[in-house]
């Protein structure tokens, strides 16, 4: 059971509803790592720019490769409700998350996105080497920012024990 509450829409105040409609009509669903956070609007806007940097990251990188890297993260940081999250996406995109044999540009930000959850302070310089050949500092840029957010919500759901939405639970990793 949660540490913290989701927000009651029903008692919410004018300012808390607002946020839940605008995430309502950005995204189209509301989860339950939406609805805690929502007490405070600033911080549910804040854990949403995960959006934003990965709409940034998506010219050059394709879903498939965000999913694995964001896995990685939340594996590392034996977050359940993003693993979950992204072994949904994964397999209503027909993959098997158990089987799925990585591109080499897809292992390599596996790599990295197990370096940066497991300690940051010890990513190898040849995975930066990596990265630097592959991607220009813009993207790099996003994509640290990018992986920041997702330390930050696997640390959230992780402390406060963010109950897992029902529509979840068929992608429980058993």
């Amino acid at each position: 059971m949660a540490h913290l509450s989701p927000i009651d829409y029903a008692t919410a105040s004018a300012e808390i509803r607002a946020e839940h409609d605008r995430e309502l009509a950005l995204r189209g669903r509301m989860t339950n790592m939406k609805r805690i956070p929502l007490h405070s609007p600033a911080a549910h806007r804040i854990y949403a720019e995960w959006f934003t940097l990965r709409d940034l990251l998506k010219p050059t990188l394709d879903d498939r490769a965000i999913w694995l890297f964001s896995k990685t993260i939340a594996e590392a940081m034996r977050a359940e409700i993003p693993v979950t999250f992204f072994r949904r996406a994964l397999i209503d995109n027909g993959l098997d998350p158990e089987a799925i044999e990585p591109s080499t540009d897809e292992a390599l930000l596996i790599g990295f996105g197990k370096a940066v959850a497991v300690d940051a302070n010890a990513v190898p310089d040849e995975t930066w080497a990596a990265l630097k050949a592959r991607y220009d500092e813009a993207l790099l840029v996003n994509l640290v920012a990018f992986a920041g957010i997702m330390v930050a919500t696997c640390v959230f759901t992780n402390a406060v024990k963010v109950d897992l939405d029902p529509e979840l639970e068929a992608y429980r990793q058993q």
